[in-house]
């Protein structure tokens, strides 16, 4: 799916920080689908996002809201990277 206009799904109760932390990483997740990204920047990326959203629960609502908007899936993009060694994650045509 190429890149649209579309919102992310952010929480108003986060600080300017961790807000900039989740779209770091949606970015290594939009690039994933669209180019692609070097596995080890998306998982650091992760790292970073989960202590934002430390649950699996709030993980998973994000990762529905954002792929119902954009159609990229962060665990999609997550799995494909923990599964490589090393190199770049692709998942776009």
């Amino acid at each position: 799916m190429t890149k649209g206009n579309y919102s992310y799904p952010l929480d108003p109760s986060w600080s300017t920080e961790e807000i900039t932390t989740v779209l770091h990483f949606l970015s290594q997740v939009e690039k994933a689908y669209e180019s692609k990204v070097d596995r080890d920047q998306l998982l650091e990326a992760y790292k970073a996002f989960k202590t934002v959203v430390p649950g699996k629960a709030s993980e998973k609502q994000l990762d529905k809201a954002f792929q119902e908007a954009s159609g990229f899936s962060t665990y999609q993009a997550v799995r494909a990277a923990k599964a490589k060694e090393k190199g770049f994650v692709t998942l776009g045509k």
